[in-house]
């Protein structure tokens, strides 16, 4: 049976035991990586993706890629940062996965880097500014181990534009255009002089020139950054090598002959095929945040029920990876990576997830409380530290939602959640519920559920606290990670500043997995491992397929992408060795 290839690459048709060289499953930036370090390495490489689209969750991520060690660094002067940076992994990890794992990423980071680096156009620029999440642990950076991939022109894809998967359309303005931090921060004002003013109105002035031009063509902003550009620009780089990238192909199980894994059957475009792959194949299908069963077999409880992930990260490749003899790593402290996130429903009838990343939790006017009005945390700590505080103090006290809570003046002045600042309205986000409004605390407490004196106290002590500068109970403000994200500008704390001008305002948030870190056990070289932990021949995992070699701990900005492509990068490596008889 003959079957037609019309990926984005147009290869000429294959039969259905037609054999590559490297199979790729899945096409966010670890499966991507692994698929271009494969093409690079002469091996003849195929990458399936069940989606429409290229891209998964790494589309819609900030596309920061946390690298210690890399050549920025050398250049501005920083040396011998992987051994700083392993020590500190060592200090965050300890025990929860094994060295060796750590210690291969951080030996094949730079590597990865310069290996792309010189053979493609893929570019980054290092965050110098960007610290580690936990500062208080020895080795931790405030900068310049992140990375930020480049902007990118998406019309370079041509009619491959629209492969490309989507932002969460909340972050982006107009719906339709991408910004960074950066330029968001420009626009909006924050630490601006009377110069940096002009800068800020002329940046906007070009950003939407563009972005009207682009909409006379295309249904959304050409100008892609973030986690956009870097998928489009790996996926640009496929292309220019005729690399068979084929859509709508969703693998059903993996073949094994003479005792390694030798191809892929799979459904495509509803057809059964079935593909050889010399050398091995490569799961990378993102994990299980957007499979219901799974989430509530594996992650804790009470259990989530939203996640901003890609909707195709539904376990699939771990599920065949099991049948065919694999093991998952050892269950972890939840198995997940986390945002908290509010959730509200779009005018289409979708649910929109909005990801509290730092643009709001660390601002000065804002605390987030319990159902008694208590406090649990330091609102600026990480994504991932938040939430998983939220879990812990569920334990005893109702904590899933968790409430900030803030006042008019701040959502003026930082915006909350999806809500922009200088947003004039907030009628229509209190109709639909996803902001509650009230004169005083009290009746915002009754609106919420909360306990109107535990919040009263509550916000009274925090009032004092931001009047004297220093957080007694959580010290917010006190490191260098929170203050980073606070408002430069507001003395004497950057992320302390008091609750009191009405109306107040609540929001609710939830527990939200933006990945999983259980996944399919591997060794150093990616290969996946069976259930007495000998390597499976022929088969590789990267990304959230592949078991957390942090043990579901997160160290920076850019880890889970970090890990991703340093790990499909050394797959590709291995299976390229394999091919010469290594």
């Amino acid at each position: 049976m003959n079957i037609k290839a019309s990926s984005a690459t147009e290869p000429a048709e294959n039969s259905a035991g037609d054999a590559f060289d490297l199979i790729v499953v899945g096409a966010g930036v670890g499966g991507l990586t692994a698929a271009l370090v494969g093409a690079l390495t002469g091996q003849r490489t195929l990458v399936l993706e069940k989606s429409a689209t290229v891209g998964g969750t790494s589309a819609r991520s900030s596309g920061t890629v946390w690298i210690p060690g890399n050549a920025y660094q050398a250049r501005a002067g920083v040396d011998g940062d992987a051994t700083v940076a392993l020590g500190y992994l060592d200090a965050l990890v300890g025990e929860r996965a094994p060295r060796g794992m750590r210690e291969a990423f951080i030996a094949a980071g730079p590597e990865m880097l310069d290996f792309l680096q010189s053979r493609t156009d893929l570019a980054f620029q290092p965050y110098p500014f960007a610290p580690d999440y936990r500062q208080e642990l020895p080795g931790a950076a405030e900068g310049l181990r992140p990375l930020e991939p480049l902007p990118f022109d998406g019309r370079a894809l041509g009619r491959h534009f629209h492969e490309v998967g989507w932002p969460l359309p909340e972050l982006m303005l107009f719906g339709k255009m991408m910004i960074t931090r950066g330029e968001a921060a420009r626009l909006l004002g924050l630490g601006r002089s009377a110069r940096e003013t002009v800068q800020g109105m002329a940046l906007g002035a070009r950003l939407v020139t563009r972005y009207a031009l682009d909409r006379l063509r295309h249904r959304r902003g050409t100008r892609l950054v973030l986690g956009n550009a870097l998928v489009a620009r790996l996926y640009k780089n496929l292309l220019d090598r005729r690399v068979p990238v084929w859509l709508g192909s969703a693998p059903t199980e993996l073949l094994r002959s003479g005792g390694r894994v030798s191809g892929v059957r799979a459904m495509r475009n509803g057809i059964p095929i079935e593909l050889q792959a010399r050398n091995g194949v490569v799961l990378a299908g993102g994990g299980f945040p957007a499979n219901p069963q799974m989430r509530e077999r594996y992650l804790p409880s009470p259990v989530p029920q939203y996640t901003a992930a890609f909707e195709g990260c539904t376990g699939d490749t771990l599920q065949i990876a099991l049948e065919a003899g694999a093991a998952l790593g050892p269950s972890g402290e939840d198995n997940a990576l986390w945002f908290p996130s509010s959730v509200f429903q779009r005018k289409d009838g979708s649910t929109a997830v909005y990801p509290h990343i730092v643009l709001d939790r660390a601002k000065p006017g804002l605390i987030a409380v319990n159902a008694a009005g208590k406090r649990f945390v330091n609102e600026g700590v990480s994504y991932h530290d938040f939430t998983r505080a939220m879990f812990r103090a569920h334990g005893e006290t109702t904590c899933i939602p968790a409430w900030l809570i803030c006042d008019r003046r701040f959502v003026w002045n930082y915006g909350l959640g999806a809500i922009l600042p200088r947003t004039l309205r907030l009628k229509p986000h209190l109709k639909r519920g996803y902001l509650h409004s009230a004169a005083t605390l009290a009746a915002l407490a009754e609106k919420i559920g909360v306990e109107p004196a535990g919040l009263a106290g509550t916000v009274r002590r925090h009032n004092e606290y931001a009047r004297g500068g220093v957080d007694a109970e959580f010290g917010k403000g006190s490191g260098v990670y929170d203050r980073g994200n606070g408002d430069p500008n507001h003395r004497p704390n950057p992320c302390l500043g008091p609750i009191e001008t009405p109306p107040f305002c609540a929001m609710a948030v939830y527990p939200t997995p933006l990945g999983t870190s259980l996944g399919l056990q591997t060794d150093e070289a990616a290969r996946v491992l069976d259930k007495e932990g000998a390597p499976m021949a022929g088969l590789y995992a990267c990304g959230n397929d592949q078991h957390s070699a942090f043990g579901g701990q997160y160290p920076g900005a850019g880890a889970q992408l970090g890990l991703a492509m340093v790990f499909g990068y050394l797959a590709a490596k291995d299976a390229a060795m394999h091919a010469a008889g290594g």
